[in-house]
């Protein structure tokens, strides 16, 4: 049987519970993960992510365009192109984009708006 092998281009965008909009390449929508998810992740420039957790799921964020700012609990930072951030299930997060941010999540096990709390409204 020949690989799966997907282009981003041909992946349609869809808005999370966050606000942020994905396109997947890998997950349980998808069909070809079981067990972890990988999507591209944009937050349009001045936008903002709303502040959330996840209860079971670990993150990934690969920031692959711009620059803007993350807090992940009690901390607030710079992020912008090539940086790399862990967030551990539970922690608190949110985005806010200076440019255009774009980023790769991974998340182990797969995403899913079940298992995001949102802490604002929006």
């Amino acid at each position: 049987m020949a690989p799966e092998v997907l282009r981003l281009e041909s992946r349609e965008p869809f808005v999370t519970a966050d606000g942020s909009e994905i396109r997947e390449l890998a997950g349980v929508p998808s069909g070809n993960a079981a067990n972890q998810s990988l999507a591209q992740a944009t937050v349009p420039a001045g936008a903002d992510t709303i502040e959330h957790y996840h209860r079971t799921t670990e993150e990934i964020y690969y920031f692959t365009r711009g620059r803007g700012r993350m807090r992940l609990g009690d901390d607030e930072f710079a992020v912008g192109a090539g940086d790399c951030v862990v967030i551990p299930p539970g922690e608190r997060h949110k985005l806010w984009a200076d440019d255009e941010l774009v980023l790769l999540c991974c998340c182990a096990p797969a995403y899913s708006d079940e298992d995001t709390v949102l802490l604002e409204a929006r």
